[in-house]
């Protein structure tokens, strides 16, 4: 199949014109000028007027929640035969939406994982998932409701040791407290320097990844120097972080979507705590955004998609965001796809429109690289594949 007639964003920077995209099967066989398929007599997708972009790629959700006023209420009132399926039904519903692939940064007894499975093994369509399992906490830390707690060395590197043994793609650690949870403070460091090291080494011994909830400054340090792979929401971050996260090339997943719904929906059913709490760091949140991205930081694309008001299927939003907070169009694609695949450890197969890689792919009108709206507005979205296959009328609903 020959997508031809339209730009092409490859997912790193360049917007190609007078090109075509050739697929073989699920994979991408050539990227190449127009003239050579001259004498092309197969399958050909009109692209005019549109670009061929990788499909996005969402660096942050939690598939157990669903965008409800409560999230942790709405969850606790169902089975665990409703939230697999509502995590499946998520999954979908991302796909549908551009987003092929998604990391699952927090989910509920690891229920998660065979949706992961199911799709990787193509039972169920839906996007791709990485999972961390339980999110791992102290005593009465953010999260707590759904983590495993530990306290201690020996009880963080064996919670590692557990989420490993279930099977996580990734290993989440909770620096610092949060917005979402009752009774702890955005700012206070959680786990302690040591307690931090320990779980980052022990999951990089079994070659994991790693993320850490870490919105306060003391607990930003804490897991860049234990040398954790992503900074998520990063929203107190100071010149010392910076410069310490830029040397060691560390990520900030920055989720503008979670606190910017909240705030949009201050009188929807949202706990107080959580509208307070959302008010008091918005201001520091887009200071430490532009403050990264202003001095070159790795950003990945995530949305803390199932916090409230912040629906999986809306997640192409979050490129309008990062373009309001002062990235051009072309960084926020970029932070989208490409930067959101070296972060998951899937460079290799997703993320890029180069020859060898998997077909998963976001046709859009227009241009996204002009005007992000193209990509960010889901009315724009003209289909998107996954190995090849168009999957918006498959999944819907």
């Amino acid at each position: 199949m020959l997508f031809r007639g339209g730009l092409v964003f490859d997912g790193r920077g360049a917007l190609l014109e007078n090109h075509a995209v050739l697929l073989d099967g699920a994979r991408i066989r050539r990227v190449a000028p127009l003239a050579e398929f001259a004498g092309w007599t197969g399958p050909v997708v009109d692209t005019s007027g549109c670009t061929l972009m990788p499909g996005l790629i969402d660096c942050h959700i939690h598939l157990c929640y669903t965008g409800s006023p409560d999230p942790r209420g709405t969850m606790q009132k169902m089975s665990p035969a409703q939230l697999v399926l509502t995590i499946l039904a998520n999954a979908q519903i991302s796909l549908r939406s551009g987003v092929v692939a998604v990391r699952d940064c927090g989910g509920k007894d690891h229920l998660e994982f065979a949706v992961r499975d199911a799709i990787e093994m193509g039972v169920f369509p839906g996007a791709t998932i990485r999972a961390a399992g339980r999110m791992i906490c102290m005593t009465g830390g953010h999260g707590n409701h759904i983590a495993r707690v530990a306290d201690g060395v020996d009880d963080v590197v064996k919670a590692v040791r557990e989420q490993v043994h279930a099977g996580c793609d990734l290993v989440k650690l909770m620096a610092t407290g949060g917005v979402m949870t009752p009774g702890v403070d955005p700012q206070d460091a959680h786990y302690t320097a040591e307690e931090m090291n320990a779980g980052v080494h022990e999951a990089k011994r079994f070659r994991r990844k790693t993320a850490s909830h870490a919105q306060g400054t003391q607990g930003i340090l804490n897991a860049v120097r234990a040398g954790i792979d992503s900074i998520e929401h990063g929203i107190f971050m100071d010149e010392r972080c910076l410069e310490e996260m830029l040397a060691a090339g560390t990520f900030l997943v920055p989720t503008i979507a979670a606190v910017k719904n909240i705030l949009d929906h201050a009188d929807q059913g949202i706990p107080a705590y959580v509208v307070d709490k959302a008010r008091s760091v918005a201001e520091r949140h887009q200071a430490s955004f532009r403050m990264y991205q202003k001095a070159g930081g790795r950003i990945a694309l995530g949305t803390d998609a199932g916090t409230p008001f912040n629906t999986h299927g809306a997640n192409a939003r979050e490129l309008a965001y990062m373009v309001d907070w002062g990235m051009t169009p072309t960084e926020a694609l970029v932070a989208g796809t490409s930067q959101g695949a070296d972060l998951m450890g899937l460079d290799h197969r997703i993320g890029t429109i180069a020859e060898g890689l998997m077909a998963d792919l976001l046709l859009v009108r227009g241009n996204p690289a002009a005007d992000i709206e193209a990509a960010a507005d889901r009315t724009n979205h003209v289909e998107v594949y996954k190995a090849g296959l168009p999957m918006m009328e498959r999944l819907r609903a």
